[in-house]
């Protein structure tokens, strides 16, 4: 799969890949020799390669749901005393999704980054907000005045934090996210397979029919401040992007053509023995 779409960046997620451990280690080496950037996106509820801190393309990213008392529910066995276990000698980031019920604390933010950012194992912590789909009504949905609160403090806590690796322009596209997937970089720019390698997961990583409006992706609002950054304070990236799919698809629908067009006419065989190919150009 890797060797025909060619991919610069690798995620493996799951479940949990740790599960597959043993098939991990015999891949990674693999991936890693073609040159692409593999990031494992686990709950850290087993050890790890003890050489996967060394490997400069390899990235692991620790899922962490909140604070001790909220995350050990939700993701038991992969307690938080686990994950200090097991991240020992390793190099990680770390991820939480925010939700509704941790913005209803003053403060919470604050308190993760600060158990969080002082351990050597940490190389740099991401938010995500959480996503709903479409007619969702969740209590881990975030209100307005939540959002807004969540993006105002991240804006501060980047200062006191450096290990919160997200740039202020990302930050601020929370505020406002792409309106569908054809209007989100990220959605355009990646591919979701499941477990068997062949089914396609649309129309981007969440499925089904998320709430583009309501989006908290952290890699979709990075692509998205990128896409916002003007070329000499004129020209969006983003048209630049949107004119380069444009063209690659009018490109792809020439070739198309072009094959088809391009193929003989295959020949009824009357009889036994050899086609008469006569008249046929071969």
């Amino acid at each position: 799969m890797v060797d025909r779409l060619k991919p610069l960046h690798l995620s493996i997620v799951g479940g949990d890949p740790l599960v597959r451990y043993r098939e991990l280690e015999v891949m990674i080496p693999k991936l890693l020799e073609r040159g692409v950037h593999v990031q494992i996106v686990t709950s850290a509820f087993r050890t790890m390669g003890p050489t996967w801190a060394n490997q400069e393309l390899l990235h692991i990213v620790v899922s962490i749901d909140g604070l001790q008392p909220e995350h050990d529910v939700r993701r038991a066995p992969a307690t938080y005393e686990r994950i200090l276990k097991n991240i020992v000698g390793q190099r990680v980031t770390v991820h939480c999704t925010v939700t509704g019920q941790m913005m209803k604390r003053t403060g919470y933010l604050g308190e993760f980054l600060e158990f969080w950012t002082p351990r050597p194992e940490i190389k740099k912590v991401w938010f995500s907000l959480f996503t709903p789909q479409v007619g969702d009504r969740l209590p881990e949905m975030l209100s307005a005045e939540e959002r807004a609160r969540a993006i105002a403090e991240m804006l501060e806590l980047r200062k006191r934090y450096p290990k919160l690796d997200m740039p202020k322009a990302l930050i601020e596209q929370f505020a406002t996210p792409p309106h569908s997937p054809e209007d989100c970089i990220f959605a355009r720019t990646t591919q979701t397979l499941s477990a068997d390698l062949e089914t396609k997961i649309t129309p981007c990583q969440f499925g089904g029919t998320p709430d583009c409006g309501a989006c908290g992706c952290v890699a979709s609002m990075g692509l998205a401040a990128v896409g916002a950054h003007k070329l000499g304070g004129v020209l969006a990236v983003g048209s630049i992007f949107k004119a380069s799919i444009k063209f690659g698809a009018r490109r792809a629908r020439r070739r198309a053509k072009n094959r088809a067009t391009s193929v003989l006419p295959i020949l009824p065989v009357k009889g036994e023995g050899c086609a008469n190919l006569e008249g046929t150009g071969v």
